[in-house]
């Protein structure tokens, strides 16, 4: 099973259209300086652990309360045990939504033909020519984040891209070679930069409203299907 970090217990928001938890694993392969999950990325081994019998405890007793279960991160593709842990919380009966970053696309298309997803969302972290910057991995592989993309696009299933975008790592010839690249999928958000003290960076600024939806506007010809989420 795989080692897991923390438990949401009920979030509206994790889950699109759904009353569901979230299970957050520990460990990742990307070192993105704006990481708010700072402490899972770089530490995990220091972090807490809650035993995977207690969250199937939880899991059965919250049926027909709870519909979703949002496996997140850390980099939940990491996890060699994570098919047999989707496919225990399917047998409870719960739909399961994969937060992923994308790099372990044979992952991803797995656990698709396997039919153990109902709902994946990526992250994209910025056009393929700043990947590594933005990522924080030098040499970064961006044939895996296409491969993903393409797998993720072709599934019979919902599922979202989305981008968190930073003043100091986007800029509008950055977003519109992003968008170029995704074309019309079914759903693509921007969504705003948070400021958080478990960053593994600080120092980093968000984009103001105005500016945010100049962006919508600015890709909205490359994806026609993009929003904003999270901006104040």
């Amino acid at each position: 099973m795989p080692t897991i970090y923390g438990l949401n217990k009920t979030t509206l928001l994790d889950y699109p259209g759904h009353v569901a938890a979230t299970i957050f694993l520990g460990r990742c392969n990307f070192r993105c300086p704006f990481c708010h999950n700072g402490g899972l990325v770089l530490t995990p081994e220091l972090q807490p652990v809650i035993p995977a019998e207690e969250v199937f405890a939880f899991l059965e007793k919250r049926r027909g309360i709870l519909t979703g279960v949002c496996i997140s991160g850390g980099e939940p593709t990491l996890e060699p045990g994570l098919r047999n842990f989707i496919q225990r919380i399917k047998e409870l009966g719960y739909l399961v939504k994969l937060d992923t970053n994308g790099y372990r696309p044979d992952v991803i298309r797995e656990l698709l033909e396997d039919n153990l997803l109902d709902y994946i969302a990526m992250d994209i972290k910025n056009c393929m020519e700043k990947y590594g910057e933005t990522s924080g991995i030098k040499g970064i592989n961006t044939n895996e984040i296409r491969n993903s993309i393409n797998c993720i696009q072709n599934s019979e299933i919902p599922y979202e891209f989305r981008t968190t975008i930073i003043k100091e790592f986007h800029t509008k010839d950055d977003i519109c070679a992003l968008a170029k690249e995704l074309g019309e999928v079914k759903a693509y958000f921007l969504q705003e930069y948070k400021d958080s003290e478990q960053a593994i960076q600080q120092g980093f600024h968000a984009y103001e409203k105005k500016e945010m939806e100049e962006f919508i506007e600015l890709i909205k010809p490359f994806v026609p299907n993009v929003a904003l989420r999270g901006v104040s």
